[in-house]
């Protein structure tokens, strides 16, 4: 069963099944911490597969965006590796499963640079460098007299932003 509506997960029909979701960030126990916002963004979240998606109902787990509960952090090459894994395990490649090759590179639209300048692209490109800004928005929104974009790359972010990868 597939289920892609809406982005915060709809545990009722599961009702019957024995799962266990984070009250927090409404994803399982075992991956909440690695993607909770608070701590992470999608490039400091961490390879995981069938171990930290796995439920106490036998060979049930929630993969995609949905095992993200809460959490904006969703990659969608992060989730053909939770399938992947997955897969191998229901398949009794127990070994497989548990062997994540997930590779993701830390660029300026998954990760803040502490220094709050970004080298690589994010929210529409670098900024000038004559701009103290991260990003092209960020340089935008100060414009507006806002005190910046709100990507996260630089010392105004308070708001993580529901980024999404692209290809």
């Amino acid at each position: 069963m597939v289920v892609t509506t809406g982005f915060r997960p709809d545990f009722s029909f599961l009702r019957e099944l024995r799962i266990d979701i984070d009250p927090t960030v409404e994803a399982p126990p075992s991956l909440a911490p690695l993607i909770d916002p608070n701590f992470h963004s999608c490039g400091t979240v961490p390879p995981h597969g069938v171990e930290e998606l796995k439920h106490p109902e036998k060979n049930f787990f929630i993969v995609g965006s949905k095992s993200y509960g809460r959490a904006p952090t969703f990659l969608m090459k992060t989730g053909y590796e939770q399938i992947r894994s997955v897969v191998a395990e229901i398949a009794g490649d127990h070994v497989a499963a548990r062997q994540v090759q997930l590779v993701l590179p830390e660029t300026g639209v998954c990760s803040a640079d502490p220094g709050g300048k970004s080298s690589s692209a994010c929210c529409g490109g670098p900024a000038a460098e004559t701009v103290d800004a991260c990003c092209v928005a960020d340089a935008a929104a100060k414009v507006e007299g806002k005190s910046g974009c709100g990507c996260g790359c630089g010392p105004a972010a308070e708001v993580p932003v529901r980024l999404t990868e692209s290809a």
